[in-house]
């Protein structure tokens, strides 16, 4: 079976691949937006990889750098 034939037999999974990036994406375009992280946000809005590089951001790459 190929991809294409997987993906057409298989469209739930489409939907909840999606109901899963979308939540992940908005907050991390978000944060980035409010933050001005202009190259993050472009990044983010460009490449697609379901949610991994929105989760990095949100809990890792976002966070406020405290001054010593």
């Amino acid at each position: 079976m190929d991809l294409e034939q997987f993906f057409l037999q298989n469209s739930w999974l489409i939907i909840l691949l999606a109901l899963w990036t979308i939540p992940w994406k908005g907050m991390a375009l978000w944060k980035s937006a409010r933050k001005s992280d202009k190259w993050w946000f472009i990044a983010l809005l460009i490449i697609n990889t379901l949610g991994i590089l929105e989760i990095l951001y949100i809990y890792i790459f976002s966070k406020k750098k405290t001054q010593a």
